[in-house]
């Protein structure tokens, strides 16, 4: 499956290699090999949105979008016309069914490679066609299937960042697509520290890369980005990693998305997270009533929360589905 173009960029997309590798898996087990290429759709339902939210100062989770509108739409109805029943995916998740026969999303056994968080948005028909048979492994076991069944990749590395990125420089990507616009750097007091390269590059929490370091007039302590003033195109930023402005307790979530088709009895008590990997965070979810908006209050505050960003919601092991920090 090809779902962006390289052009000039081939020396930062694995798609060549991937499909080497691919190829030399099915000539081993001796199977064909299917190729599709769903660049355009990637581009007018994925990226168009991840620019446009980089535009409003968001930032943008493209994994969750591209699993909703390509791998388990595009590419799973491709592969219903060729005949199949279901698609098996390389997903750290599960499939379980309820005593209503709805299909429920769960958390992989091995707990560091869950990947629920990037899975919110698939529905009922999706999981009804989908397995995941990594569900059960761990991944040094799935790397020991693979190396026992001559697979040459076994050992091949973690992919990781957004792929059409690949190893380039985030900055230098965007800035092909989207105009950069400078401005000021300043402490919550208003006092100015530097220049930013543009508000889009940034996101809350960051400290790499503000270029503000050594301060006379402050505290040896690193500064982290704590608001993105967009009207005045200004960029704030506190010291200290616990500053208590990067803190916040409740947020508001809209563009919900619920895997069982219908939203939980609410308010109810369960568990998010706010961005991949994060330990499950215990919460009370709140939703406006007839509306497509949530409020979430948390037990423990949490630190830079995103708007654009992922919440995903849980109870036990279970999925629930998630929405869009505003």
């Amino acid at each position: 499956m090809k779902n962006w173009e390289e052009d000039d960029h081939a020396d930062y997309c694995s798609a060549a290699e991937d499909l080497a590798d691919a190829q030399a898996v099915a000539d081993k087990l001796g199977i064909r090999l299917h190729t599709a290429n769903f660049s355009s759709e990637y581009w007018h339902q994925v990226f168009e949105h991840f620019l446009a939210e980089y535009r409003a100062g968001r930032t943008p989770n493209p994994d969750v979008l591209c699993n909703r509108e390509i791998k388990f739409k595009a590419f799973l109805d491709h592969a219903l016309n060729l005949g199949a029943q279901a698609i098996a995916t390389g997903h750290y998740a599960g499939i379980r069914e309820n005593a209503r026969g709805d299909k429920q999303l769960i958390c992989a056994a091995d707990q560091n490679k869950d990947q629920t968080y990037f899975l919110y948005m698939l529905n009922q028909h999706a999981l009804k066609h989908t397995q995941f048979p990594l569900h059960p492994l761990q991944k040094s076991e799935v790397r020991a299937v693979a190396e026992a069944a001559g697979f040459s990749n076994w050992r091949k590395k973690d992919s990781t960042g957004i792929c059409f990125i690949g190893e380039r420089r985030f900055r230098d990507f965007l800035a092909t697509y989207l105009p950069a616009s400078p401005g000021p750097i300043e402490s919550t007091q208003g006092e100015h520290l530097g220049e930013h390269t543009g508000l889009m590059y940034y996101t809350l929490g960051q400290r790499q890369g503000l270029g503000i370091g050594g301060q006379a007039k402050h505290a040896d302590l690193p500064w982290f980005v704590v608001k993105k003033d967009l009207d005045n195109n200004r960029l704030i930023v506190a010291q200290g990693h616990n500053n208590p402005l990067l803190f916040k307790s409740d947020l508001v979530a809209e563009q919900l998305h619920w895997i069982a088709g219908q939203a939980p009895a609410t308010p109810f008590d369960g568990m998010a997270r706010c961005r991949h990997r994060q330990a499950l965070q215990n919460c009370r979810v709140e939703l406006e009533h007839n509306s497509n908006i949530a409020k979430v209050r948390f037990s423990e505050p949490q630190r830079a929360l995103t708007p654009g960003q992922s919440i995903v919601f849980y109870q036990d092991d279970i999925c629930l589905g998630g929405g869009t920090i505003q």
